[in-house]
Order: C-alpha cells, then sequence, then structure tokens
C-alpha cells in the first residue's frame, strides 16, 4: 500500500472518476486532473503539465484520441521525480497491426514502455457502461441501436472492474512492473445479444441493426461527429469482425483474486437507475 499522492489524468471521465473515488476510500491522496477539475490537464496545453505532476508519485494516464503528447508527458513525469505510471490503453492492441484505429493508444504504449518508469498497461475490452454513458445510449432510448457488428462476440468487461484493476496496481508498487494485462468481461456476447439484455430488463421493446462501416461513418458525422473521428471509430468495428479481441482472459481474476462482473449483472443494475427508460 502507498500514501504517496497519484495523479489521476482523465479525472471526471468514466474510469478515471471511479479510480480517484476507490483510491481515496483506500487512503491514497489523489490530485484529480482534468481539463474541468481544480487541478487543470489538458493534452493540447503543456503548459499546465508541471504543476499537475508536482509532488506525485504515482500517475494513471487516459491517453488522448491523438498519437504523440504521451511522449512529451513522460519525459515531464520522469523530470518531476514520478516513479510510476498506469496506462489505460485497448483489448488486444498487439493485434490491430496498420488499422487507423488505435494510433492513439499504441503511441501512448510506446511512450511508457520507453521510459525509465515503473510502467503498466492495462488493455481493457469494450465497456459495458458504453450502452449507457455516451456512445451507445442515445440510440438506445430512441429504440433501435445500428452499428457494423454482426455474429462476432465481444468480451465486454464493467468499467467498475477495469477501475478495481486500476486501483490495485496503483497501490501495489513493485508487483505489477513492466505488465500488460488484457482485461475482458467473463464471456463474449453480440451486440444484438446484449441489445437483447437490455431489452428484456427493461421491458422495452430495443432493436438492434447491422449496418455498414461507411453507413456507420455518415451517421456519426451527421451527428457532429468529425469525418477523421468518425472513422476511426468505425474502423474500431471493422477490427472487432476480424474476431481477433473476441476471446476472453483471466488477467482480472489473476489481478483482484475473483471473477470479472458479467454483462447481466451490469444490465440489471443499470436497468434499476432508469437509464434506458422506465
Amino acid at each position: 500500500m502507498t500514501t504517496d499522492t497519484t495523479l489521476v489524468l482523465g479525472a471526471t471521465g468514466k474510469t478515471g472518476r471511479r479510480v480517484a473515488a476507490r483510491l481515496r476510500l483506500r487512503g491514497v491522496p489523489v490530485r484529480a486532473a482534468s481539463r474541468s477539475s481544480g487541478t487543470r490537464f489538458d493534452w493540447s496545453d503543456p503548459t499546465g503539465w508541471d504543476a499537475a505532476l508536482r509532488g506525485v508519485s504515482a500517475a494513471y494516464v487516459v491517453p488522448p484520441s491523438v498519437p504523440g503528447p504521451v511522449h512529451a508527458f513522460v519525459a515531464r513525469a520522469e523530470a518531476a521525480g514520478v516513479r510510476r505510471l498506469v496506462l489505460l490503453s485497448g483489448h488486444g492492441a498487439d493485434t490491430w497491426g496498420d488499422s487507423d484505429f488505435g494510433r492513439d493508444m499504441r503511441s501512448a504504449e510506446d511512450a511508457v514502455r520507453g521510459s525509465a518508469l515503473e510502467w503498466t498497461v492495462l488493455r481493457p475490452a469494450n465497456f459495458a457502461q458504453n450502452f449507457d454513458e455516451e456512445l451507445w445510449h442515445a440510440p438506445l432510448l430512441a429504440g433501435e441501436l445500428a452499428l457494423p457488428a454482426g455474429p462476432v462476440g465481444e468480451p465486454f468487461i464493467d468499467l467498475e472492474d477495469v477501475a478495481d484493476a486500476a486501483a490495485a496496481v496503483l497501490t501495489e508498487p513493485g508487483r505489477h512492473a513492466g505488465r500488460t494485462y488484457e482485461l475482458t468481461g467473463p464471456r463474449s456476447i453480440t451486440f444484438g445479444e446484449a441489445v437483447d439484455l437490455i431489452s428484456r430488463a427493461t421491458g422495452r421493446p430495443l432493436l438492434y441493426r447491422q449496418i455498414s462501416p461507411a453507413e456507420y461513418t455518415a451517421a456519426l458525422v451527421e451527428q457532429g461527429v468529425g469525418e477523421e473521428d468518425a472513422h476511426h471509430v468505425a474502423e474500431m468495428f471493422v477490427l472487432m469482425e476480424q474476431g481477433l479481441i473476441a476471446g476472453t482472459t483471466d488477467a482480472l481474476a489473476g489481478l483482484l483474486g475473483r471473477a470479472p462482473r458479467t454483462f447481466e449483472d451490469y444490465v440489471l443494475r443499470t436497468a434499476v437507475t432508469g437509464a434506458w427508460g422506465r
């Protein structure tokens, strides 16, 4: 257990706010940083990085959506005396090849691995909470989710499990140095199956429809997403359909000594909140 200050980037985001809460509950001093936090951190504005890094021993790093900045951040972290970095990346990054998807995460992994610091990389699968936080929430509220995903399953992982894993790694110095953890849920399910589970739990007639990557890109652009960003998101589904990242791992069980939460557990917890309508 460490009681040194830990910097949590993306502290108002999906993983960051969960990680920060867990660290505080363990009695670890946290410096929460984001564009809207008391400690301001913006990947596009390096002038604030040194203040965020001052006096911290470890950092939880959620990389930006563009390649490059994490290299400069790691150099600043080394100069500031930071000893450990825990990086959030993506499941199966080694299998992505030359895909346009994930260049940001692969660049960030190169940055931390090339540093002199103690580093750990967490590679979670798609978050279950994407169905109620951002991404696929609004379409479900409207009654239909349309994505370029077909019969190949995805081992959705619960964000609470990701945060538990990050908190464990951050508070156990030395044990996870130089390790990469592929984090998945206990089984793979298709998007159609996921939507069906949500439909049954809520009692709402929710539909899933498979569309092409080009159709999905066009739909995202129509919603206001930049064309390049929309293309990158669609490329994720192209990778998923190859089946290279559909398998599950036992990494979470090895880290936490318990099985990962099921998708059904996530659906039950979320349905009672009214997130998908009452």
